[in-house]
């Protein structure tokens, strides 16, 4: 953590991807931090909760991705240098203020970093590609494949939203994240001194009609000048054209499927010329134009939905009508690439042999489950609703280290949808029919989203019993605070909030705090409880137990 604050230009250190962006953030000068932990973005949260203050840098672990968002909106309103760092799924939460925030535009210059998870590695709810927001609400989009290009592209986003103050997002994989490498270090601009400034001006940012409409005409005109601008960005890189005559074929790609084509024509021994995409929004439909004027064949390598290849098919309509398009006729659309289907495509492409390998059968008696941590009490909580439980009670699943229960010997998730919608969903099953029905949810993700769920049940008159599983931590994404520990990401005191009397306070009158150690107390509330005509809380508090060997030690 320390070799992140050297001040060393030239000093090259390996870095996370993770790493690497909070790096390239200090040298862009940030100033703002906001953040909703989630893998694969955790750390860089983790890591600024560690720095921010030696670097007179403001950071908070916010209660969801949209007050983190809005947090930093307000700071670039007051000229502050923000970064706003969450998963792909906290990209949905802070949607409704992500669309009007382009609208106005930043003041202060705002990157939003959002990390995707194809193949669902440490995602339940589905496998989301981000970069469909390019689309939806106009967000210049920049995608590195390493490390280095994590710091890089993190102060061109910076660079470019200052010059057309406009919001930007770095979208990066789990395989970029998580990788590391050598990285050069630059020098650390320290954010400017003194207090932000917010100056009175509704016609920057007030979106109400008519001006919301001149609003939207001045973010199109923005992004014509950003698609100018990226024409001749270096953030798009074209290698190997001594051999485009020759072959009249070529590739393009972007992110960390640009590392597999690299790999992909060593491995065949074949040389071809690659467009690699580094500014996915706007494109640089000039640029790709004239990459595939004059070929016969392009593959294009991208991860998920096939954007790059939709558009790529839209500008040869124009630029070269003849040219034959390859991508998810031989690449998945599902799940992560892996280099040997590269290595395939490619192949075909080049008109080399090359045969898939067989994929390896796991056996039924070798297959193992994901188990919870040696002496996490919620094998306890689990033990006691298997008991107390009548058989054909409903169980609903939440987003936590909880979900675990889903998988033998548990089996206690019916449903499974996202942050905060184990309570919301099971409202709506209970007000369908009179099957008894138990949602769990963390103590984090209650303060995420499951407080205006909980306040419509209350409000609505159905009658779920609701188990607070009340760890004291954020556990899943590495023991981050969150608003019921009294203190804040930058390890200061602060007021605890009370689950209990905000359950209270929503209306529900049913409500008990357990030990989950107490089997028997848990075991009769739940059987008291799932018998109530009005919606019941248990909440289960027990510190995590890692988390308090950590501390112990």
């Amino acid at each position: 953590m320390e070799e992140l604050l050297f001040n060393k230009p030239g000093k090259k250190i390996i870095l996370l991807g993770n790493e690497a962006l909070v790096r390239g953030a200090l040298e862009a000068g940030v100033q703002f931090v906001t953040t909703y932990p989630g893998t694969p973005a955790s750390e860089i949260g983790n890591i600024f909760a560690q720095i921010a203050k030696r670097n007179n840098i403001y950071f908070e672990f916010s209660t969801n991705e949209r007050v983190a968002l809005e947090t930093a909106i307000g700071a670039s309103f007051s000229g502050k240098k923000c970064l706003v760092a969450m998963k792909n799924f906290g990209l949905n939460v802070c949607a409704e203020p992500l669309l009007p925030f382009l609208y106005t535009g930043s003041k202060g210059p705002t990157v939003i970093a959002v990390g995707d998870d194809p193949s669902c590695w440490s995602s339940a709810q589905s496998e989301e590609n981000s970069r469909g927001y390019a689309y939806l609400a106009h967000l210049p989009i920049l995608e590195p494949s390493d490390p280095v290009e994590c710091k890089e592209f993190t102060k061109a986003a910076f660079a470019i939203s200052e010059k057309f103050k406009i919001p930007v997002m770095i979208r990066f994989t789990t395989r970029v994240a998580h990788q590391k490498m050598p990285v050069v270090l630059g020098e650390i601009k320290p954010g400017a001194a003194g207090e932000g400034n917010f100056s009175r001006d509704p016609q920057a940012f007030v979106t109400m009609p008519p001006r919301v409409l001149e609003m939207k005409r001045e973010l199109l005109e923005k992004i014509e000048k950003l698609r100018v601008f990226a024409e001749k960005s270096s953030l798009n890189k074209i290698s190997g054209l001594a051999s485009r005559q020759k072959n009249k074929k070529g590739i393009i790609t972007s992110g960390v499927s640009h590392l597999y084509v690299q790999e992909a024509l060593r491995e065949l021994g074949v040389t071809l010329p690659v467009l690699k995409i580094g500014l996915f929004y706007p494109l640089a439909k000039k640029k790709i134009g004239n990459f595939i004027k004059g070929l016969k064949e392009v593959l294009v390598v991208e991860e998920l939905e096939p954007y790059l290849e939709e558009e790529i098919t839209r500008i040869a309509k124009e630029a070269n009508p003849k040219l034959k398009i390859h991508g998810k006729d031989l690449l998945p659309e599902i799940g992560e690439i892996r280099p040997e289907q590269v290595i395939f495509a490619l192949a075909k492409l080049a008109n080399k042999k090359y045969s898939l390998p067989k994929k390896i059968e796991i056996s039924e008696a070798v297959k193992r489950y994901p188990d919870f941590c040696p002496g996490c009490y919620y094998r306890l909580v689990f033990q006691a609703v298997k008991k107390a439980a009548p058989e054909d009670t409903i169980f609903g699943g939440d987003i936590g280290c909880y979900m675990i229960y889903s998988l033998p010997p548990y089996s206690l998730s019916d449903y499974l949808s996202a942050m905060g919608s184990s309570i919301g969903i099971g409202h709506g099953i209970k007000k369908s029919g009179k099957q008894k029905l138990i949602s769990f949810i963390g103590d984090s993700t209650f303060f995420h989203s499951g407080i205006p769920a909980l306040i419509n049940t209350v409000f609505n008159k159905s009658n779920p019993l609701i188990i607070i599983l009340d760890n004291q931590t954020t556990a899943m994404t590495g023991h981050q605070t969150n608003p019921g520990l009294g203190i804040t990401g930058m390890a200061e005191q602060t007021t605890p909030v009370s689950l209990e009397e905000i359950v209270k306070a929503c209306g529900v009158k049913n409500i008990k705090v357990i030990d989950p150690i107490n089997l028997a107390e848990m075991e009769a509330a739940i059987k008291e409880f799932l018998e109530k005509e009005e919606v019941s809380v248990i909440i289960a508090r027990r510190r995590c137990w890692l988390l308090s060997q950590r501390q112990k030690k």
